[in-house]
C-alpha cells in the first residue's frame, strides 16, 4: 500500500523547534520530489518548501525563509521538515506530498498545482502558543 505518513508535530512555544518527518511507504522515495505544505484553521493550504530528486534543490515560501529547512534522506525513504524559530502564525497541519518525476526529463521545479502532487499524507498538527 502507497503511503506517506507524516509524525513529529506537536505544541511548542514561540521560539522554539520543531522537526516533521515523513515517510514513504510502498514507493521509492527518491524519484520523487517532495513538497511541504500546511493548513492554517480557515485559511487555503499553502505550500511552504519543497525539494527536488536527484540534485535535491530546494525551495521555500518567503514567509518561512531562514527559519524552515527541508531536507531527505532516500537510503531511509523519508523526508524531513526543520522549523526552527516557531511562530503563532506557523500554527497549521502540515502535509507532506510526493510528485513523481525521472530524472531524463531535466530539472523538477515546483508545479504551479498542488493537484500535480501524487501521493498526500494524513497530516500533522504544529501548533505554537505560550
Amino acid at each position: 500500500q502507497v503511503q506517506l505518513v507524516e509524525s513529529g508535530g506537536g505544541s511548542v512555544q514561540p521560539g522554539g523547534s520543531l522537526r516533521l518527518s515523513c515517510e514513504a511507504r510502498g514507493f521509492v522515495l527518491e524519484q520523487y520530489a517532495i513538497g511541504w505544505f500546511r493548513q492554517a484553521p480557515g485559511k487555503d493550504r499553502e505550500g511552504v518548501s519543497s525539494i527536488a530528486p536527484y540534485d535535491h534543490t530546494t525551495y521555500y515560501s518567503d514567509s518561512v525563509k531562514g527559519r524552515f529547512t527541508i531536507s531527505r534522506d532516500d537510503a531511509k525513504n523519508r523526508a524531513y521538515l526543520q522549523i526552527d524559530n516557531l511562530k503563532p502564525e506557523d500554527t497549521a497541519v502540515y502535509y507532506c506530498a510526493a510528485d513523481y518525476f525521472q530524472d531524463s526529463w531535466g530539472e523538477w521545479e515546483p508545479p504551479p498545482l498542488q493537484e500535480e502532487y501524487d501521493y498526500w499524507g494524513q497530516g500533522t498538527q504544529v501548533t505554537v502558543s505560550s
